[in-house]
């Protein structure tokens, strides 16, 4: 919680000595009556006090003071809120490596079940697109709110050669380019999620495959997109060819390397469990953004409760007010 006049505070200073000079006069008003030496002739002419029970109307008014005076510095909450017109482009790896089963079933089917479950818990405003690569890139779905197009999507991809990730950062960026623009005539905020598990081995143009995903992350970086990258996979991953048992390790350098470029987030994983939990990381931090909400009206109320409480408890057991 923060405040807004947090300099009001200081007069927290004036219930704080009223509570100390509460007590020091309950004290004095102790040590008063000690001085009777007849106590049992004060006991049958003084009525019979209250006990605890008549400390609880200057506690409720204290109490009330202190809340009033917190209210007073405009306490205020920082909130999550979901965004309400937003893109995410999904950009998922299907090239052959990624039938390797060392996340079982395999690592395809486990980042399609995983998508699946990403794409359920955004925030209504949020539109999703689907992008797969291999040795080149589809759009599968254009980004939409409609959740079923692309879940139904992932239930039917297909695997291939290669890794065109500088494509498929391409095939992203233009499905974002082709969104209409609000009524502020801005583009809404877009960001890719890109899930691979291999080196980039398809390139885009002259340059090596690696230096063109890291141009493409570039370019998304020009235009205000970045690109949170997951390496999914072990070391330990190996595909069979033809009968011969081929190495795909995962390859955390390349990934991070282009979301670095663009201004992203990298992260790993090497289960379908820590990939969810990365999932859950980006549309927490993407799909929500903090709001301060004031929240002075809370605090006033309470006070006023408090107050109130502390009136009656003073009726009941003083018959004053006062």
């Amino acid at each position: 919680m923060t405040f807004l006049a947090g300099w009001r505070l200081i007069f927290l200073i004036a219930p704080i000595l009223l509570a100390v000079a509460y007590i020091l006069m309950q004290r004095r008003r102790h040590n008063d009556v000690a001085r009777f030496t007849n106590v049992a002739l004060i006991d049958s002419i003084a009525p019979t006090r209250s006990g605890w029970q008549r400390h609880i109307p200057a506690a409720g008014l204290l109490a009330s003071l202190i809340i009033m005076t917190i209210a007073f510095a405009q306490p205020a909450l920082a909130i999550p809120v979901a965004k309400d017109r937003s893109t995410i482009l999904l950009a998922l790896d299907t090239s052959a490596s990624m039938t390797a089963t060392d996340v079982a079933p395999n690592r395809l089917q486990a980042a399609e079940t995983e998508a699946r479950t990403f794409i359920s818990g955004l925030p209504e405003g949020i539109q999703v697109g689907l992008v797969t690569f291999d040795s080149s890139a589809r759009l599968i779905v254009a980004p939409t709110a409609d959740r079923a197009a692309v879940s139904s999507a992932l239930d039917s991809l297909g695997v291939g050669g290669g890794t065109a990730t500088a494509a498929g950062i391409r095939t992203s960026l233009a499905a974002i380019a082709g969104i209409p623009k609000g009524d502020s005539g801005k583009p809404a905020t877009a960001a890719i999620v890109l899930m691979s598990d291999g080196t980039p081995t398809v390139s885009d143009g002259l340059e090596s495959p690696v230096q063109a995903a890291n141009t493409a992350a570039q370019e998304a970086a020009a235009a205000g997109v970045p690109i949170d990258t997951i390496a999914f996979g072990t070391q330990n991953g190996t595909v069979n060819i033809q009968g011969e048992d081929i190495p795909v390790p995962t390859d955390v350098a390349a990934m991070a390397s282009i979301a670095q470029q663009s201004g992203g987030r990298s992260f790993t994983a090497e289960t379908a469990d820590q990939l969810g939990a990365s999932y859950n990381k980006i549309s927490h931090d993407f799909a929500y953004e903090i709001k301060t909400q004031e929240v002075t009206a809370l605090f006033a109320g309470l006070a006023l409760l408090l107050a109130v409480a502390a009136a009656v408890a003073a009726l009941f057991w003083t018959q004053r007010l006062i």
